[in-house]
């Protein structure tokens, strides 16, 4: 499932464009496109851009930084007034990470979430969590909180390599 995301128009395109490659500061190995947290970008003929973002929870301490990582990369880019609105409805889930997204989190050795949501068809049933490194299944949490809240802290049992695992919610 992505996000509700408004296809956005070729005029908007190249604002929608930077804010999508615009890094999570958390995550960096990602962008806001990639993680589903861009939701809509708008652009009126006078240069200014309205961006709409959906941070992964509502207490999500980098959503003052992606505000401000929006505002200077659109500015650069030439656009005059850049106004981000935080928007809590729908909530996030990791069903909006992109294939790309859970590419690159796997790539930098943190697994992926599994699917939250049904979308009728196979039921995705995760018994183990694989090891980004090796792909073993034999992990076992550590802690449920890694670096990030959004994060647990695992082990895989047959590298002995610590890594992150995104809890899906």
């Amino acid at each position: 499932m992505n996000a509700p995301v408004n296809d956005p128009s070729s005029a908007a395109r190249s604002a929608w464009d930077i804010a999508a490659a615009v890094p999570d500061p958390e995550l960096p190995v990602v962008t806001i496109g990639d993680l589903g947290i861009l939701r809509d970008v708008t652009e009126n003929d006078t240069g200014c851009v309205h961006v709409q973002i959906t941070p992964t929870y509502s207490g999500c301490p980098a959503v003052e930084t992606i505000r401000e990582d929006l505002v200077e990369e659109l500015s650069c880019a030439g656009y005059r007034r850049v106004d981000v609105e935080v928007v809590l409805w729908p909530a996030w889930t990791t069903d909006w990470i992109t294939a790309e997204g859970h590419a690159r989190l796997a790539a930098n050795g943190i697994a992926p979430p599994a699917p939250v949501r049904f979308t009728g068809g196979p039921v995705d049933v995760r018994i183990a969590v694989r090891c980004p490194r090796c792909g073993s299944p034999d992990t076992r949490e550590l802690s449920r909180f890694g670096a990030t809240a959004c994060k647990a802290l695992r082990v895989c049992g047959d590298c002995a390599e610590p890594f992150d695992h995104v809890k899906p919610i």
